[in-house]
């Protein structure tokens, strides 16, 4: 039974081979080169269910594809210089902290980016609240205006409107 699974597995493989072929311009040797290309880095299906390529499944039996280098020395020299500088480094020890965690007196305090202030969180609150962009109770993950439509078409039909009125503005600013 096997012999006859990969006899017809054979067949079909040949007959997928010759229209390819036809429909196509690659020569044989071009197949060729790149079958024993696949071969060599592992680019071919796992036999097995599992999907995956061999690659995939043995990565250390086959070659890693070459990174060129993204930094210049001059670039990783300074990037140490100023993780040195800041304290940003992994202290002794096994607790996982970075030094300037571990020690915060030693190095310059970080400066927090700048954030929302109080009025616009409670404007963008008040904004989900009113278009139903807000998750609904439980654990379906939809949202209050995809759980309740009929409740916030006219939110849908305001927004459209406003995106319509926009999109014919800048339509009109470019036609002058």
């Amino acid at each position: 039974m096997n012999i006859a699974r990969t006899t017809i597995s054979l067949v079909l493989l040949a007959a997928l081979g010759t229209a390819a072929q036809a429909q196509s311009e690659v020569t044989r040797e071009q197949v060729k080169a790149e079958l024993a290309d696949a071969i060599r880095t592992g680019d071919i299906l796992a036999p097995g269910d599992s999907g995956m390529k061999l690659n995939e499944l043995y990565p250390q039996r086959y070659p890693h594809p070459a990174a060129g280098p993204t930094v210049t020395r001059a670039q990783v020299k300074a990037e140490l210089a100023e993780a040195m500088r800041t304290g940003d480094m992994l202290a002794d020890g096994d607790s996982g902290l970075k030094l300037n965690e571990e020690f915060p007196q030693r190095y310059p305090a970080v400066v927090a980016a700048p954030r929302k202030t109080r009025a616009e969180v409670r404007a963008e609150l008040a904004e989900a609240i009113r278009t139903g962009d807000m998750l609904a109770a439980g654990d379906s993950g939809i949202k209050l205006n995809e759980e309740f439509p009929q409740r916030y078409a006219n939110v849908r039909a305001s927004q459209e409107r406003q995106q319509q009125a926009s999109v014919a503005m800048a339509a009109s600013a470019v036609a002058r």
